[in-house]
């Protein structure tokens, strides 16, 4: 099982550098192509674009293949558009090739988790999907900021050329250590498999991952002129800083991950409770250096311990299609990012101040808290009433029995 995971760790390395390490790279594709920074933004949303219509489809098409070969052709389609995208001769290229990189994403870490739960315990399962995830928070850590630098120093196109490498390398570790299988999915067709997201708890689940994690990115999109104009750091310090969240992420998506195998639902409400707090604390945090740099942290910290029981909880409420339900709950994870932005920009441009997207963000957490709790009161109802029936009946049931007697 380690092998296995750290090959699926591998690919989630690869993708978590090349989804992040655009928005260190605009000002040099920009001046590249000669674009202006909003419109090589449109690069980071091409990319979103991708994610969020390639993750159901390309589960849901791929449902009754075996899901090692769905997961080297994933990589495959991965290493295919980084290439484009090193070598795209021009802006709308390049667009195309982002656009094609972001398919592959949401269906690789959809299918990669349910082989990681199939290959755990019963009692383990949070842990391998943690385990798993652990590659794109490490890439918070090391590859975007390695990938950052090489692209500065010897072109963005370099980069591009770097991530289609460790895909190759993915691909390799997938195909030496997966082992071979065949998928028990029913043969209900496309169709069928869209037919798993109709269930209430189900968007229930995907909602509150959209608020959750928008919650995360109202801030962390934000989070350089805060600690620039705030917190007084200078640009050159924000890189590091930027991987201290890497470092929290990680504590807190293995954290989360353990927590989660004895209570899913308690570590995903703590979890929101805690980034609620760590967001509505931001502006005092960021008064001070110091107390930036851990608020940066603990943003991390609190924000990944719900990833994996997020994850688990929307494979449960879709069990009769977990890989397209866990490929959607990527989807709803970039909505979150795209949304999420959208509303801190909105607060930043109403003039509440430089720190004001983390109180927003706050606000965020809350509702994704009530999504959650609305799930669990769902799941309530529909097993509390039936229980009440059957003992009703046994309760009643002498009485009756005594009267047929009589």
């Amino acid at each position: 099982m380690p092998l296995a995971l750290l090959a699926l760790a591998v690919g989630a390395f690869g993708i978590g550098t090349t989804e992040f390490v655009m928005m260190g790279l605009l000002p040099d594709v920009a001046g590249d192509l000669h674009l202006s920074i909003p419109t090589a933004g449109h690069l980071v949303s091409a990319y979103a674009l991708g994610v969020v219509i390639g993750a159901p489809l390309l589960a849901a098409a791929t449902a009754r293949m075996s899901r090692r070969k769905v997961l080297i052709g994933l990589m495959a389609l991965f290493v295919a558009g980084n290439t484009l995208s090193a070598f795209a001769p021009d802006y709308h290229w390049l667009l195309a090739a982002r656009f094609l990189s972001g398919l592959p994403h949401g269906a690789f870490f959809g299918v990669g988790a349910v082989v990681a739960t199939t290959m755990a315990a019963p009692e383990r399962k949070a842990r391998a999907v943690s385990l798993m995830f652990l590659g794109l928070t490490v890439a918070n850590i090391a590859g975007v900021p390695v990938a950052t630098l090489m692209g500065q120093r010897l072109g963005w196109r370099s980069t591009f050329l770097g991530v289609s490498v460790i895909g190759l390398v993915a691909i390799v570790s997938l195909a030496l250590v997966l082992p071979r299988d065949r998928t028990h999915a029913p043969a209900a067709g496309l169709r069928g498999e869209l037919a798993a997201l109709r269930s209430l708890p189900v968007w229930l689940a995907l909602g509150t991952t959209v608020a959750g994690f928008g919650a995360l990115f109202s801030a962390y999109s934000y989070i350089t002129p805060m600690l620039t104009d705030s917190a007084g750091y200078a640009d050159s310090s924000v890189t590091l800083l930027l991987a201290l969240f890497g470092v929290g992420a990680t504590v807190g998506n293995l954290l989360g991950g353990r927590l989660a195998d004895r209570s899913t639902r308690r570590t995903l409400f703590g979890g929101l409770i805690s980034l609620a707090a760590v967001l509505a604390l931001f502006p005092v945090l960021m008064e001070t250096a110091w107390s930036a740099a851990l608020a940066v942290v603990l943003l991390g910290t609190a924000a990944f311990v719900t990833s994996s029981p997020l994850l688990l909880m929307v494979m449960e409420k879709a069990s009769s299609a977990p890989s397209l339900a866990s490929s959607a709950n990527q989807a709803a994870f970039n909505l979150a990012n795209a949304g999420g932005a959208w509303i801190g920009g909105l607060a930043l441009g109403a003039g509440f101040g430089v720190t004001s997207p983390a109180p927003a963000g706050a606000v965020l957490a809350v509702l994704g808290l009530a999504v959650a709790g609305a799930a669990y009161a769902v799941d309530r109802r529909r097993t509390v009433p039936g229980a009440g029936r059957e003992r009703l009946v046994a309760t009643h049931m002498p009485q009756v029995s005594e009267r047929v007697r009589s």
